[in-house]
Protein backbone atom coordinates (compact mmCIF):
# COMPACT_ATOMS: atom_id res chain seq x y z
CA UNK A 1 0.00 0.00 0.00
CA UNK A 2 1.40 3.40 -0.98
CA UNK A 3 1.99 5.98 1.77
CA UNK A 4 2.69 8.97 -0.45
CA UNK A 5 1.00 12.30 0.13
CA UNK A 6 0.38 12.79 -3.56
CA UNK A 7 -2.84 14.30 -4.92
CA UNK A 8 -6.04 12.37 -5.57
CA UNK A 9 -6.35 11.33 -9.22
CA UNK A 10 -9.61 13.19 -9.92
CA UNK A 11 -8.74 16.37 -7.99
CA UNK A 12 -5.33 17.74 -8.97
CA UNK A 13 -3.82 21.25 -9.04
CA UNK A 14 -6.16 22.74 -6.41
CA UNK A 15 -5.52 24.94 -3.39
CA UNK A 16 -4.88 21.91 -1.14
CA UNK A 17 -2.13 20.64 -3.46
CA UNK A 18 -0.58 24.10 -3.81
CA UNK A 19 -0.94 25.80 -0.41
CA UNK A 20 -2.01 23.50 2.43
CA UNK A 21 0.61 22.11 4.86
CA UNK A 22 1.68 18.61 3.75
CA UNK A 23 0.49 17.02 7.01
CA UNK A 24 -3.01 18.48 6.59
CA UNK A 25 -3.49 17.58 2.94
CA UNK A 26 -4.75 13.98 3.39
CA UNK A 27 -7.41 15.16 5.87
CA UNK A 28 -8.48 18.10 3.72
CA UNK A 29 -8.82 15.66 0.82
CA UNK A 30 -10.78 13.26 3.01
CA UNK A 31 -13.23 16.10 3.73
CA UNK A 32 -13.24 16.90 -0.04
CA UNK A 33 -12.14 20.48 0.63
CA UNK A 34 -9.90 20.09 -2.42
CA UNK A 35 -13.09 19.93 -4.51
CA UNK A 36 -15.92 21.74 -2.75
CA UNK A 37 -18.54 21.18 -5.47
CA UNK A 38 -20.28 18.49 -3.40
CA UNK A 39 -20.54 20.88 -0.45
CA UNK A 40 -22.15 23.48 -2.70
CA UNK A 41 -24.63 20.90 -4.01
CA UNK A 42 -25.48 19.88 -0.42
CA UNK A 43 -25.93 23.56 0.45
CA UNK A 44 -28.29 24.46 -2.40
CA UNK A 45 -31.45 22.77 -1.01
CA UNK A 46 -30.71 24.37 2.40
CA UNK A 47 -30.54 27.82 0.84
CA UNK A 48 -33.57 27.13 -1.37
CA UNK A 49 -35.55 26.24 1.76
CA UNK A 50 -34.39 29.47 3.43
CA UNK A 51 -35.40 31.38 0.30
CA UNK A 52 -38.77 29.61 0.23
CA UNK A 53 -39.43 30.68 3.83
CA UNK A 54 -38.38 34.23 2.97
CA UNK A 55 -40.88 34.37 0.09
CA UNK A 56 -43.61 32.99 2.38
CA UNK A 57 -42.84 35.65 5.01
CA UNK A 58 -42.51 38.35 2.33
CA UNK A 59 -39.19 39.48 3.79
CA UNK A 60 -35.49 38.88 3.26
CA UNK A 61 -34.48 35.61 4.93
CA UNK A 62 -32.17 35.50 7.93
CA UNK A 63 -28.54 36.15 7.01
CA UNK A 64 -27.56 34.23 10.15
CA UNK A 65 -29.42 31.16 8.88
CA UNK A 66 -27.76 31.49 5.45
CA UNK A 67 -24.32 31.56 7.14
CA UNK A 68 -25.10 28.65 9.48
CA UNK A 69 -26.21 26.47 6.57
CA UNK A 70 -23.05 27.40 4.65
CA UNK A 71 -20.82 26.26 7.54
CA UNK A 72 -23.00 23.23 8.28
CA UNK A 73 -23.09 22.02 4.67
CA UNK A 74 -19.32 22.15 4.24
CA UNK A 75 -18.71 20.49 7.63
CA UNK A 76 -21.28 17.72 7.30
CA UNK A 77 -20.35 16.99 3.71
CA UNK A 78 -16.80 16.45 4.99
CA UNK A 79 -18.06 14.12 7.71
CA UNK A 80 -20.28 12.26 5.23
CA UNK A 81 -17.44 11.82 2.73
CA UNK A 82 -15.15 10.54 5.49
CA UNK A 83 -17.83 7.99 6.47
CA UNK A 84 -18.32 7.06 2.83
CA UNK A 85 -14.57 6.54 2.35
CA UNK A 86 -14.35 4.41 5.49
CA UNK A 87 -17.15 2.16 4.24
CA UNK A 88 -15.81 2.08 0.66
CA UNK A 89 -12.08 1.81 1.39
CA UNK A 90 -11.74 -1.67 -0.16
CA UNK A 91 -13.86 -0.80 -3.21
CA UNK A 92 -12.04 2.53 -3.72
CA UNK A 93 -8.76 0.65 -3.91
CA UNK A 94 -10.08 -1.23 -6.95
CA UNK A 95 -11.30 1.81 -8.93
CA UNK A 96 -8.80 3.79 -11.00
CA UNK A 97 -10.30 7.20 -10.14
CA UNK A 98 -10.48 6.57 -6.37
CA UNK A 99 -7.54 4.33 -5.46
CA UNK A 100 -5.38 7.39 -4.68
CA UNK A 101 -7.84 8.66 -2.03
CA UNK A 102 -6.36 9.08 1.46
CA UNK A 103 -7.57 5.83 3.07
CA UNK A 104 -6.95 3.24 0.27
CA UNK A 105 -3.57 4.87 -0.52
CA UNK A 106 -2.51 4.66 3.14
CA UNK A 107 -2.21 8.41 3.76
CA UNK A 108 -4.79 8.22 6.58
CA UNK A 109 -5.41 5.26 8.89
CA UNK A 110 -8.91 3.95 9.60
CA UNK A 111 -8.58 5.16 13.20
CA UNK A 112 -7.39 8.61 12.11
CA UNK A 113 -10.27 8.92 9.65
CA UNK A 114 -12.78 7.86 12.32
CA UNK A 115 -11.54 10.49 14.79
CA UNK A 116 -11.57 13.12 12.02
CA UNK A 117 -15.15 12.19 11.09
CA UNK A 118 -16.29 12.55 14.74
CA UNK A 119 -14.63 15.97 15.03
CA UNK A 120 -16.42 17.19 11.89
CA UNK A 121 -19.73 15.77 13.15
CA UNK A 122 -19.25 17.58 16.48
CA UNK A 123 -18.76 20.89 14.66
CA UNK A 124 -21.87 20.13 12.59
CA UNK A 125 -23.83 19.46 15.79
CA UNK A 126 -22.65 22.77 17.25
CA UNK A 127 -23.98 24.54 14.14
CA UNK A 128 -27.26 22.59 14.27
CA UNK A 129 -27.86 23.53 17.91
CA UNK A 130 -28.10 27.20 16.89
CA UNK A 131 -31.53 26.47 15.39
CA UNK A 132 -34.90 25.88 17.05
CA UNK A 133 -35.77 22.50 18.56
CA UNK A 134 -37.84 21.26 15.62
CA UNK A 135 -35.03 22.04 13.17
CA UNK A 136 -32.49 20.30 15.44
CA UNK A 137 -34.65 17.15 15.42
CA UNK A 138 -34.98 17.36 11.61
CA UNK A 139 -31.21 17.59 11.30
CA UNK A 140 -30.58 14.63 13.61
CA UNK A 141 -33.06 12.53 11.61
CA UNK A 142 -30.86 12.94 8.53
CA UNK A 143 -28.07 10.89 10.12
CA UNK A 144 -29.89 7.62 9.42
CA UNK A 145 -30.08 8.39 5.69
CA UNK A 146 -26.41 9.46 5.60
CA UNK A 147 -25.35 6.27 7.41
CA UNK A 148 -27.24 3.98 5.02
CA UNK A 149 -26.30 5.62 1.71
CA UNK A 150 -22.79 4.11 1.14
CA UNK A 151 -24.23 0.58 1.28
CA UNK A 152 -26.96 1.14 -1.32
CA UNK A 153 -24.76 0.83 -4.41
CA UNK A 154 -24.09 -2.76 -3.38
CA UNK A 155 -27.77 -3.75 -3.40
CA UNK A 156 -29.67 -1.52 -5.85
CA UNK A 157 -29.23 0.17 -9.23
CA UNK A 158 -30.87 3.24 -7.63
CA UNK A 159 -28.29 4.45 -5.05
CA UNK A 160 -28.86 7.92 -6.53
CA UNK A 161 -32.31 7.97 -4.87
CA UNK A 162 -30.70 7.48 -1.47
CA UNK A 163 -28.11 10.15 -2.26
CA UNK A 164 -31.09 12.35 -3.15
CA UNK A 165 -32.67 11.66 0.25
CA UNK A 166 -29.41 12.71 1.96
CA UNK A 167 -28.30 15.60 -0.25
CA UNK A 168 -31.78 17.16 -0.38
CA UNK A 169 -32.35 17.04 3.38
CA UNK A 170 -31.57 20.74 3.66
CA UNK A 171 -34.88 21.42 1.90
CA UNK A 172 -36.50 20.21 5.14
CA UNK A 173 -34.29 22.45 7.30
CA UNK A 174 -34.51 26.08 6.13
CA UNK A 175 -38.31 26.25 6.34
CA UNK A 176 -38.64 24.97 9.94
CA UNK A 177 -35.68 27.21 10.91
CA UNK A 178 -38.06 30.10 10.14
CA UNK A 179 -41.44 28.60 11.13
CA UNK A 180 -40.69 25.83 13.65
CA UNK A 181 -42.67 23.30 11.61
CA UNK A 182 -42.78 21.53 8.24
CA UNK A 183 -45.37 22.53 5.64
CA UNK A 184 -46.20 21.38 2.12
CA UNK A 185 -43.91 23.84 0.28
CA UNK A 186 -40.84 22.42 2.05
CA UNK A 187 -41.93 18.82 1.48
CA UNK A 188 -42.56 19.44 -2.22
CA UNK A 189 -39.21 21.26 -2.49
CA UNK A 190 -37.58 18.17 -0.94
CA UNK A 191 -39.17 15.89 -3.55
CA UNK A 192 -38.09 18.20 -6.38
CA UNK A 193 -34.55 18.37 -5.05
CA UNK A 194 -34.35 14.56 -4.87
CA UNK A 195 -35.22 14.40 -8.57
CA UNK A 196 -32.51 17.00 -9.32
CA UNK A 197 -29.91 15.00 -7.37
CA UNK A 198 -30.81 11.76 -9.19
CA UNK A 199 -30.20 13.63 -12.46
CA UNK A 200 -26.86 15.22 -11.69
CA UNK A 201 -25.44 12.20 -9.86
CA UNK A 202 -26.32 9.97 -12.81
CA UNK A 203 -24.11 12.25 -14.92
CA UNK A 204 -21.36 11.93 -12.27
CA UNK A 205 -21.66 8.13 -12.10
CA UNK A 206 -20.93 7.80 -15.83
CA UNK A 207 -17.26 8.56 -14.99
CA UNK A 208 -16.95 5.22 -13.18
CA UNK A 209 -19.15 3.10 -15.42
CA UNK A 210 -16.51 0.60 -16.56
CA UNK A 211 -14.91 0.17 -13.13
CA UNK A 212 -18.32 -0.18 -11.45
CA UNK A 213 -19.31 -2.88 -13.90
CA UNK A 214 -16.11 -4.84 -13.19
CA UNK A 215 -16.40 -4.77 -9.39
CA UNK A 216 -20.18 -5.15 -9.19
CA UNK A 217 -21.16 -1.66 -8.06
CA UNK A 218 -24.61 -0.54 -9.21
CA UNK A 219 -25.77 2.92 -10.37
CA UNK A 220 -28.41 4.64 -12.48
CA UNK A 221 -25.61 5.29 -15.01
CA UNK A 222 -25.36 1.54 -15.59
CA UNK A 223 -29.13 1.08 -15.40
CA UNK A 224 -29.94 3.83 -17.93
CA UNK A 225 -26.93 3.33 -20.23
CA UNK A 226 -27.70 4.75 -23.67
CA UNK A 227 -31.13 5.91 -22.39
CA UNK A 228 -29.48 8.37 -20.01
CA UNK A 229 -30.41 11.51 -21.96
CA UNK A 230 -34.22 10.95 -21.96
CA UNK A 231 -34.10 9.75 -18.33
CA UNK A 232 -32.09 12.83 -17.35
CA UNK A 233 -34.63 15.02 -19.13
CA UNK A 234 -37.42 13.29 -17.20
CA UNK A 235 -35.85 13.72 -13.75
CA UNK A 236 -34.83 17.32 -14.44
CA UNK A 237 -38.35 18.12 -15.67
CA UNK A 238 -39.86 16.62 -12.50
CA UNK A 239 -37.41 18.70 -10.45
CA UNK A 240 -38.39 21.95 -12.19
CA UNK A 241 -42.12 21.25 -11.87
CA UNK A 242 -42.00 20.32 -8.18
CA UNK A 243 -39.65 23.14 -7.19
CA UNK A 244 -41.89 25.51 -9.15
CA UNK A 245 -45.00 24.28 -7.31
CA UNK A 246 -43.21 24.70 -3.96
CA UNK A 247 -42.08 28.22 -4.83
CA UNK A 248 -45.44 29.45 -6.06
CA UNK A 249 -47.20 27.85 -3.06
CA UNK A 250 -44.85 29.84 -0.84
CA UNK A 251 -45.82 33.11 -2.53
CA UNK A 252 -43.25 33.30 -5.31
CA UNK A 253 -44.03 35.83 -8.03
CA UNK A 254 -42.59 36.89 -11.37
CA UNK A 255 -38.98 37.16 -10.14
CA UNK A 256 -39.10 33.61 -8.82
CA UNK A 257 -40.65 32.56 -12.14
CA UNK A 258 -37.75 34.08 -14.08
CA UNK A 259 -35.27 32.31 -11.78
CA UNK A 260 -37.10 29.02 -12.22
CA UNK A 261 -36.96 29.49 -15.99
CA UNK A 262 -33.21 30.16 -15.78
CA UNK A 263 -32.79 27.02 -13.67
CA UNK A 264 -34.82 25.00 -16.22
CA UNK A 265 -32.80 26.35 -19.17
CA UNK A 266 -29.55 25.46 -17.41
CA UNK A 267 -30.75 21.88 -16.80
CA UNK A 268 -31.96 21.65 -20.39
CA UNK A 269 -28.52 22.77 -21.60
CA UNK A 270 -27.00 19.88 -19.61
CA UNK A 271 -29.34 17.37 -21.24
CA UNK A 272 -28.54 18.64 -24.73
CA UNK A 273 -24.77 18.74 -24.15
CA UNK A 274 -24.49 15.36 -22.38
CA UNK A 275 -21.86 12.93 -23.70
CA UNK A 276 -21.80 9.89 -21.43
CA UNK A 277 -18.61 8.57 -23.04
CA UNK A 278 -16.52 11.63 -22.09
CA UNK A 279 -15.60 11.54 -18.38
CA UNK A 280 -14.17 15.07 -18.29
CA UNK A 281 -17.33 16.40 -19.96
CA UNK A 282 -19.55 14.54 -17.44
CA UNK A 283 -17.59 16.09 -14.56
CA UNK A 284 -17.96 19.56 -16.07
CA UNK A 285 -21.76 19.18 -16.42
CA UNK A 286 -22.02 17.77 -12.90
CA UNK A 287 -20.15 20.75 -11.46
CA UNK A 288 -22.31 23.19 -13.44
CA UNK A 289 -25.26 22.31 -11.20
CA UNK A 290 -23.93 24.64 -8.51
CA UNK A 291 -24.57 27.56 -10.88
CA UNK A 292 -28.04 26.24 -11.68
CA UNK A 293 -28.80 26.14 -7.95
CA UNK A 294 -27.43 29.65 -7.35
CA UNK A 295 -29.60 31.08 -10.16
CA UNK A 296 -32.69 29.74 -8.39
CA UNK A 297 -31.58 30.91 -4.94
CA UNK A 298 -30.76 34.42 -6.19
CA UNK A 299 -34.26 34.72 -7.63
CA UNK A 300 -35.76 33.58 -4.31
CA UNK A 301 -33.75 36.20 -2.42
CA UNK A 302 -34.78 39.00 -4.77
CA UNK A 303 -38.43 37.87 -4.71
CA UNK A 304 -38.46 37.76 -0.90
CA UNK A 305 -37.06 41.28 -0.61
CA UNK A 306 -39.60 42.89 -2.96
Amino acid sequence: MSHSTGPVADATDNWVDRRAPASARPYLRLARLDRPIGSWLLLMPCWWSVGLAGMAQDQSPSGWHILLFLIGAFTMRGAGCTWNDLVDRDLDGRVERTRSRPIPSGQVTVRGATVFMLVQAAIGLLVLLQFNRFTVLCGLASLLVVAVYPFMKRVTYWPQIFLGFAFSWGALMGWPAAFGRLDWPALILYAGSISWVIGYDTIYAHQDREDDLLIGIKSTALLFGQRTRPMLALFYAIAVILIGIAGFMAGGGWVFGIGLLGFAVHLGWQVVRLNIDDSAHCLMLFRANRDAGLILFAAMLIQASL
